[in-house]
């Protein structure tokens, strides 16, 4: 599997929508896209009759968009979990169909400051629509998404951080105290996108900060190897346990 990180504009047929107060099919139940008042996203839900397990909510990079990721449900073989793919809240300037979750050719990251609000709401909501809290909810994402799961996932009381290809926002700061989730971080070697010094600084910075970490090397560029899912899915496996 790859993440394609300029856009991945793949069609999927089995679509739906869906709002905290209202609830409407208009195509295959089983992979619908769902609409807040905030963050548009894929929810892909259980293989089961149950109530998820957790939920699992992965965030695209810069020039993807919500269907980017989702190959990762099946490939989890996790059929008891709920999976939960946002758009990124901006277009991105050059890929048709691409989203943003801030801006990278400025030097401000335009749009930051909104998009953690709006990511902020999503995960605060799923729990009224999932019936899955916080402590039993995984997130993770891809480069500029791995950036924004540790911008706003160490704010909050989640299972668990999965960050690939990604880096650590400058501005980050835990408050004194404050018991943060354990983070896995993957990376590869070779990519030219995110150096793998980022990694290697988010690593750092977080250890010293407390928090559990995990970290991988691969020897691959921007992308996620099958052989990264297979990480991925032990440590969501190993870290929902812990939640009970």
């Amino acid at each position: 599997m790859r993440a394609n990180f300029e856009s991945n504009l793949a069609q999927n047929k089995y679509l739906g929508f869906y709002s905290p107060r209202q609830f409407i099919i208009v195509a295959m139940p089983d992979y619908q896209l769902l609409i807040t008042m905030s963050l548009q996203f894929i929810s892909i839900p259980p293989k089961t009759d149950r109530k998820p397990v957790a939920v699992i909510v992965a965030l695209h990079g810069w020039g993807a968009n919500a269907r980017d990721l989702t190959s990762l449900a099946p490939a989890f073989n996790l059929p008891d979990y709920q999976f939960v793919f946002p758009d990124a809240p901006f277009p991105h300037p050059q890929a048709m169909g691409g989203k943003a979750w801030y801006d990278l050719q400025g030097k401000d990251a335009q749009g930051l400051v909104k998009s953690r609000q709006l990511l902020r709401e999503l995960l605060l909501s799923l729990e009224s629509s999932t019936g899955v809290p916080l402590s039993r909810t995984i997130l993770g994402g891809f480069s500029q998404g791995g950036a924004m799961t540790l911008d706003v996932g160490l704010t909050l009381p989640v299972a668990g951080l999965i960050c690939l290809s990604g880096y650590l926002h400058p501005s980050i700061s835990p408050v004194a105290g404050s018991a943060l989730p354990p983070v896995l971080i993957v990376h590869g070697t070779q990519d030219t996108i995110v150096p793998v010094s980022a990694a290697v600084r988010s690593r750092d910075s977080l250890t010293a900060w407390g928090t559990a970490v995990q970290y991988r090397e691969f020897i691959m560029g921007h992308e996620i190897l099958p052989e990264v899912i297979d990480v991925m899915r032990s440590f969501v496996v190993e870290t929902v346990s812990k939640s009970d």
